[in-house]
């Protein structure tokens, strides 16, 4: 799944020289073309509560929440789709959450005693007072309505088990009302087509089970429950432990950012678990956030994440679809070090997305803007498989080869394939291989078992390249070959004897233990065997005789193989003296 890796210092030709001399952190992508173009910007925030994109106006906002006291306040860092500021929005009080109107003309921000309604065209203000939160709020518009959770607790440290309301703002009246659902924690919103909005719960002391429900905002202020789910099991393991959540752009889906069970996806209509869900994320990434494209062709996971291994993964958001993602691993002072919680939005379109990532402390935020490419090449593998050497041998190496053509610009990194192979005892997983720029592939092998083998190899494609058909070929593996050399004299006496020393080597695998090797002499009296030698950790051995008559005496060493080694001998002849 690695085909489509981007560390953070590989990013954004294309957007590189637009970008020149705004103030940006920009790197430069080494290749011709890159997968995705990226913009990074240093937020002005020691916080985040909150993202919000205006694709109508293609404006990002970002909260700079600043809890913790009822003199803090807060502020909006504005951005356009270019990553370049456009101004700061400041504020008395702190702010928490963040929604827009259907058409993007008002920004409602979430305020300690107040929702603001900003003209996103004037940015320009006017407040209605609601009630006092000292928590933080979650808003969404859906249905043509402003929801929002009011928290409370005397003290910030008792915010994440307080009990939260969730209330509702009319516009078109201008009133607030409680819509007497409530629970404890710091309820999150998420508005979705058709009207539609989640709320979920986060773990915490006071919700051991934490839920998950939909509602339809659409009957003129009333809310109706639709579908409702908590997740832990009899035995109580398994709840959810939510970090973000969203709608698919059908509405169809919801997927869930889960700290504990990774990225579920879920059907809206009673929140089962879909037939096929996505891949788990990389070992040692825990998920953070989740978000669709507008456009319904990519679903972005991020997580957190240490060192080299990938905080955000951008890719088909049919879960069948196996393209490869497109792997971002945020690392230091100049990207952050993962996702932040609900830190993910795309753009209406599709065309990009946005991240804010946060470092260990998370006292300091970037915003990452995101170009998924607009169009995918056809790849193909071409003149089939060819294998060497020529004659396999079971523990023994062998090289599998062929050709990968792909069309458009050549990739920023290198594709990569994935090979299999299947024998008598199943199929294995041999790894990804590096692509050359001619197209030519090496896949690597010891087949282990004697027989035929049949080797398969992929490619998945990326979000640059579809994915091609697989190609097989089938090799017929033999058994490893052995050998016996002998040093003997030309002769020996009835006196004095015959020693004959050797060596014994055997190819493939090593041995389970040391060869056993079957010794005769042939003379004019007939054949008899002698005593066996075991071979020694080098491989020699040697052998020690008293003949019984004089004249030709024939020495054959012999060994009758395994299962995976083929059997050898060696004859050596000494004439045999008084």
């Amino acid at each position: 799944m690695n085909t489509a890796h981007r560390s953070r210092r590989l990013a954004a030709t294309l957007l590189a020289a637009a970008l020149a001399g705004t103030g940006l952190t920009v790197a430069a992508a080494p290749a011709a073309h890159a997968a995705a173009s990226e913009a990074v910007a240093k937020l002005p925030v020691t916080s985040y509560s909150a993202l919000a994109v205006d694709s109508a106006h293609q404006r990002v906002y970002i909260a700079d929440s600043n809890m913790g006291s009822y003199s803090n306040p807060g502020q909006i860092a504005v951005y356009n789709f270019q990553g370049e500021r456009i101004t700061t929005i400041s504020t008395t009080q702190h702010i928490s959450g963040l929604a827009l109107n259907a058409d993007g003309s008002t920004l409602y921000v979430g305020g300690r005693e107040v929702i603001w309604r900003y003209d996103t065209s004037t940015y320009t203000s006017n407040g209605l007072y609601v009630s006092t939160d000292t928590c933080g709020r979650s808003l969404a518009f859906s249905g043509g309505q402003v929801y929002y959770t009011t928290p409370y607790s005397y003290y910030t440290s008792q915010c994440d088990t307080t009990l939260t309301y969730l209330d509702a703002y009319a516009p078109a009246t201008n009133t607030v009302a409680r819509t007497d659902w409530q629970d404890f924690g710091k309820l999150q919103l998420e508005a979705g087509p058709g009207d539609r909005m989640l709320m979920g719960q986060p773990l915490n002391s006071a919700a051991a089970d934490p839920f998950l429900t939909v509602y339809d905002a659409g009957g003129g202020g009333s809310l109706v429950r639709g579908a409702a789910r908590r997740f832990a099991d009899a035995d109580g393991t398994g709840a959810l432990n939510l970090k973000d959540m969203a709608f698919s752009a059908d509405g169809s889906k919801v997927a869930v950012a889960d700290a504990s069970a990774g990225t579920r996806l879920l059907n809206t209509g009673d929140l089962s678990d879909a037939a096929e869900g996505y891949r788990a994320l990389p070992a040692g990434a825990v998920a953070s956030a989740v978000a669709f494209g507008g456009d319904g062709k990519y679903i972005a996971r991020g997580a957190s994440a240490t060192g080299s291994t990938p905080d955000l993964l951008v890719q088909p958001a049919d879960p069948a679809d196996a393209t490869a993602p497109l792997e971002f691993a945020f690392e230091g002072s100049l990207d952050g070090d993962r996702v932040a919680p609900r830190g993910l939005e795309w753009a209406a379109d599709g065309s990009r997305l946005f991240a804010v990532t946060t470092n260990a402390a998370g006292n300091q935020y970037w915003l990452h803007i995101i170009q998924p490419p607009a169009v995918q090449y056809d790849t193909r593998f071409t003149g089939g498989l060819t294998h060497s050497p020529a004659q396999a041998a079971a523990g023994e190496p062998l090289a599998v080869r062929g050709k990968l053509e792909q069309d458009g610009p050549a990739p920023a990194e290198p594709l990569k394939v994935r090979a299999t192979r299947t024998d008598a005892s199943g199929t294995h997983d041999l790894g990804t291989f590096t692509v050359k720029d001619d197209g030519t592939f090496t896949v690597l092998d010891e087949p282990g078992l004697v027989g035929e083998a049949t080797y398969k190899v992929s490619y998945l494609g990326d979000l640059t390249h579809r994915p091609a058909d697989d190609i097989t070929t089938t090799v017929s593996v033999g058994k490893a070959p052995t050998s016996i050399a002998l040093t003997a004299p030309e002769e020996g006496s009835l006196k004095t004897g015959v020693e004959i020393t050797g060596t014994f080597t055997a190819q493939g695998k090593a041995l389970p233990e040391r060869a056993v090797l079957k010794v005769t002499r042939t003379d004019r009296l007939g054949t008899g065997t002698l005593s066996s030698v075991t071979v020694g950790a080098d491989g020699t051995f040697t052998i020690n005789d008293l003949p019984r008559t004089r004249g030709d005496a024939d020495y054959t060493v012999s060994w009758p193989g395994d299962d995976l080694h083929s059997a050898s001998s060696a004859t050596a002849t000494v004439y045999v003296r008084r």
